[in-house]
């Protein structure tokens, strides 16, 4: 009996995964270079940076050579301990309260803080500009990028506009963990039923703040602010403690779609570009960082998805060999379905198809982690140490 359950349970868990993942490409908006904005109000580019000083070249340099008219940009040297400050001068940043590419010193991290929100809340200060785009210092971005964004979040009436970058991965340890990402994103959250929430009011009063919040997340690749949205929200200060204030983010303005604000995901791959991490110590500390405290606090929540996701993604293949049931080969069908149309689609690597039930595993082994090190001696990033900072909201 158990076992049945589990085939089936599995078999439905995986089409519905699968279909989630059609509606939500079909319906996001997919950006391309070429579509300007009309209008051009300004555009503050902020981008906290701590010790990036192999990666923040080539970023500000994507930045400097955008066609967009109306722009700053600011970065904020968060007490870095390597040459970043001296690299982001010699690309052509100053002190200077008047220019429009300023590099600012970080204040000391008070307690209550994580170490990225403040130094967002700081660039967020000293903007001046009507939309705050929030950048990581690992991105690259063509040269059309922002006034394409620009053009959507108008377009769109957007309040907060986030994209997915396309992630670049060189290693093997890169292609196998990193395409996972686009598989969660796109397949776990409706982000379907948002868009038809915004669209219909009627249906975001029906399904309420708190399921419009949950199901709500963004890239922190990429998150483009009208700011006097930002400051209603309270700005990075209401998610100041959280270690994944990109998705926490998201999650207030999405409990406000019934007050008529919106929240947009876009498709950005052909505009911006990313390498999250280089090594597989970079891959297990970045991701042990964040897993955990996505789940605000949520015991069951987090442990029930580990097991569902076990049971559903990995299982399966492990058992096939010793058991070839129909069953396991129509929910191994679909989740590799599932998988071949995440990597055309998002022009991901290949390797994390092959070795899927290999990459799968280790994702999950990084998700326990990031409980066990919240819990214990807490996560360290960026030479700073976090102990379970993500409580209920």
């Amino acid at each position: 009996m158990i076992v049945h359950f589990w085939l089936w349970f599995s078999i439905l868990v995986s089409g519905i995964l699968l279909i989630q993942f059609i509606l939500n490409v079909l319906l996001l908006p997919r950006l391309r270079p070429g579509n300007p904005s009309a209008a051009t109000p300004r555009v503050s580019v902020l981008v906290p940076a701590r010790n990036e000083a192999p990666r923040i070249k080539a970023c500000l340099e994507s930045l400097v050579e955008q066609n967009y008219s109306s722009l700053e940009i600011i970065v904020l040297d968060d007490e870095s301990r390597d040459a970043t400050a001296e690299i982001v001068r010699a690309v052509g940043f100053s002190s200077d309260p008047g220019s429009n590419r300023r590099v600012l010193s970080g204040a000391p991290l008070p307690s209550g803080w994580t170490g990225k929100s403040w130094a967002c809340h700081q660039l967020a200060e000293a903007a001046r500009g009507e939309y705050l785009l929030f950048i990581d210092a690992d991105t690259i971005h063509h040269p059309e990028a922002i006034s394409s964004a620009m053009e959507a979040a108008q377009r769109f009436r957007a309040d907060l506009l986030t994209l997915w970058p396309h992630q670049t991965t060189v290693t093997f340890a890169e292609k196998l963990i990193i395409p996972l990402l686009f598989v969660v994103a796109g397949s776990y959250l409706p982000h379907w039923l948002l868009i038809c929430a915004q669209r219909a009011p009627w249906l975001a009063r029906a399904l309420g703040p708190k399921l419009l919040g949950r199901c709500s997340t963004a890239s922190g690749q990429f998150l483009l602010f009208r700011r006097d949205r930002y400051l209603a929200l309270g700005g990075h200060r209401t998610v100041g403690e959280h270690l994944v204030e990109d998705i926490a983010l998201a999650r207030e303005v999405g409990k406000r779609i019934p007050e008529g604000w919106r929240l947009l995901t876009c498709d950005g791959t052909r505009l911006v570009h990313c390498r999250m991490y280089t090594s597989p110590g970079e891959i297990w500390a970045g991701f042990t960082k964040n897993l955990w405290p996505v789940f605000d606090g949520d015991w069951v929540g987090f442990w029930f998805a580990v097991l569902w996701q076990f049971l559903v993604c990995v299982l399966p293949f492990l058992v096939l060999p010793f058991w070839p049931r129909p069953e396991l080969y129509l929910v191994i069908g679909i989740i590799l379905c599932l998988r071949v149309v995440a990597t055309f689609r998002f022009n991901t690597s290949w390797i994390s198809v092959c070795f899927h039930p290999i990459g799968y595993s280790l994702a999950l082994l990084i998700v326990a982690n990031s409980f066990r090190r919240a819990k214990g001696k807490g996560v360290t990033w960026k030479d700073r140490i976090y102990r379970d900072q993500a409580l209920p909201r």
